[in-house]
């Protein structure tokens, strides 16, 4: 996971594993970074290739393509291939730019 995490690094906004801890969330923008699964490679029981499902959830209270372009840029130059959806999350007033890889 060096990999994602020197991308969230890269992008230059707040990013926590699956939430922030009490007392220490911060204002939008931030990020969040799940692994939900993998998608192996394997043969004869045995794993040759370990990949990771990644998520990386981009939160805002206001549409801002400032971010999103960070997000972006930072996984363009680390070669990753993503998928990109929206959300308005009216409950907490946010909207959510999901982008969706594997590494």
């Amino acid at each position: 996971m060096d990999k994602i995490l020197a991308v969230l690094q890269a992008a230059g906004i707040p990013f926590a594993y699956d939430h922030f801890a009490e007392g220490e969330a911060v204002d939008p923008p931030f990020t969040c970074y799940l692994i939900p699964g993998s998608d192996n490679f394997a043969a004869d029981g045995k794993v040759y290739h370990k990949i990771s499902r990644v998520n990386v959830e981009l939160y805002t209270d206001k549409k801002d393509l400032n971010a999103e372009q960070k997000v972006e840029d930072a996984l363009d130059a680390a070669s990753i291939f993503y998928a990109k959806s929206e959300v308005w999350i009216d409950s907490e007033k946010l909207y959510e730019v999901l982008y969706e890889m594997e590494v």
